[in-house]
């Protein structure tokens, strides 16, 4: 079997086919989520914090030979860390919902056994009343 033909039943497997459209809709649904997050939440959250920027945020740890200053940027990972956050929530409750819609309905309680023929009822009063001799 030659490489190409080994890559091409490798690459029209359904898992990597699958695993493929997950990651460009994953990156697609990432690109949403972080701009509600900068458009909507931050702004919101920077008024809740009397107008503070996250992104801005920063510590001077000294200068450079220029005199320019080096700054520990924590702001942007405090960003990063809402991002994420917000991020693993939204997909949480995506799956979560696929979850409940795959779940199969519940079984129906089973019906009561209907009784049993006249003809084994009358076998089983024989069957007790020899049993009893």
């Amino acid at each position: 079997m030659s490489l190409a033909s080994e890559f091409k039943e490798f690459a029209m497997r359904g898992n990597v086919i699958d695993l493929a459209v997950g990651v460009v809709i994953g990156g697609a649904f990432g690109k949403i989520v972080s701009s509600l997050v900068e458009a909507v939440i931050m702004p919101i959250v920077g008024v809740l914090t009397s107008g503070n920027d996250f992104a801005k945020l920063a510590w001077q740890i000294g200068t450079t030979g220029k005199g320019e200053p080096v700054l520990l940027k924590y702001g942007a990972f405090i960003q990063s860390i809402v991002d994420f956050l917000i991020v693993a929530l939204v997909i949480f409750v995506a799956i979560r919902a696929i979850n409940r819609l795959k779940r199969p309905a519940p079984a129906p309680a089973p019906a009561a056994a209907p009784p049993p023929p006249r003809q084994e009822v009358l076998l089983e009063e024989i069957r007790n009343l020899l049993a009893r001799r």
